[in-house]
């Protein structure tokens, strides 16, 4: 390896004031989970994957590139110099198997996150009729859109990944109105949300990290949506098919998370919580891993019916016989 780790972890300025080190790099969709995964292991209060656009001046307004800006904050202590030196490190290495951009860095003072994070956020529309919204935006900027306000915060995005704008356009297309829904990884509880706003009867929303669940009760309230509107838990699929309130089966169900999990899921029940002739949509999938991911489904009932593509990223729908 050359010298510019060796280089960068002797001459980390002097920070003063300062009590943040912002640091990100673009990359494309298909390595930016791998990325952010990696970023996760420096910086524990989290990493947000955000889209890159750009402003279509025919349609005027901002559209994806395909590209990925992976952001996190490394605190300004004892471990600071440290902890960039392995993160550095760690990337070079990433470096030599897939290309992406160099780090970036940026001195942040200690403020609010909100205030730090604006510059990355923009209001996003997805599908026909969707906008995705930072919470510091006004709603009429939607216009004739329906509206999803997402508020960024340490441990989780504003939801614009390429997979979740994909599960997205697929809900809408696909519709809920007067069903069950259960979103499964509910994350920012983004996609439970826009269950809402589409009519459904009930949601539920689970996810394996503790942490998730506080962000998705906050998204949810700054939708108007009052305290139990959506039902937000810790939990995994297993958790779901042993409920007893009914909503252990839906025929809606979301699953925006990875691949090879969601092939293991498969194996362990996933698609039963899917209703008689209901559908799931599954998101996290690289195009190169669909073809696997279709042959298990088939296996459990779950009929393959559609391909929603962006980039490298896809999400399939399914529905069961």
């Amino acid at each position: 390896m050359d010298n510019s780790t060796d280089n960068q972890k002797n001459n980390t300025p002097d920070l003063g004031d300062y009590a943040w080190l912002e640091v990100s790099l673009v990359c494309s969709g298909e390595i930016a989970e791998a990325i952010s995964e990696l970023f996760s292991r420096y910086a524990p209060d989290g990493v947000v994957l955000h889209s890159i656009t750009s402003f279509d001046t025919a349609d005027y307004e901002e559209v994806p590139t395909g590209d990925m800006r992976v952001v996190a904050y490394l605190a300004n202590d004892e471990n600071l110099e440290d902890t960039l030196y392995k993160l550095e490190e760690s990337l070079f290495y990433m470096r030599q198997i897939l290309p992406f951009d160099e780090l970036e860095k940026a001195w942040v003072e200690n403020q609010d996150w909100i205030a730090a994070w604006k510059q990355h956020y923009h209001p996003l529309p997805i599908g026909k009729n969707l906008m995705i919204l930072p919470a510091w935006v006004d709603p009429s900027v939607a216009g004739e859109r329906t509206p999803i306000i997402i508020s960024p915060d340490m441990a989780f995005g504003t939801g614009t990944h390429p997979s979740t704008q994909l599960c997205m356009a697929a809900l809408e297309k696909y519709g809920c109105q007067g069903k069950n829904v259960i979103d499964i990884g509910c994350g920012s509880g983004i996609l439970a949300i826009q269950a809402v706003r589409q009519g459904a009867a009930a949601v539920l929303g689970v996810d394996n990290d503790p942490d998730a669940i506080p962000s998705c009760v906050r998204n949810a309230a700054l939708n108007g949506m009052e305290e139990g509107r959506i039902i937000f838990e810790v939990g995994t699929h297993t958790d779901i098919l042993a409920r007893e309130d009914g909503l252990n089966q839906a025929p809606v169900v979301l699953a925006n998370i990875l691949s090879p999990i969601l092939t293991q899921m498969l194996h362990t029940g996933l698609a039963d919580i899917v209703s008689p002739d209901g559908i799931i949509i599954m998101g996290g999938i690289l195009d190169t891993q669909a073809p696997e991911l279709i042959d298990v489904a088939e296996t459990k009932d779950l009929h393959h019916i559609e391909t929603l593509q962006d980039g490298d990223w896809v999400v399939l729908v399914f529905k069961r016989s």
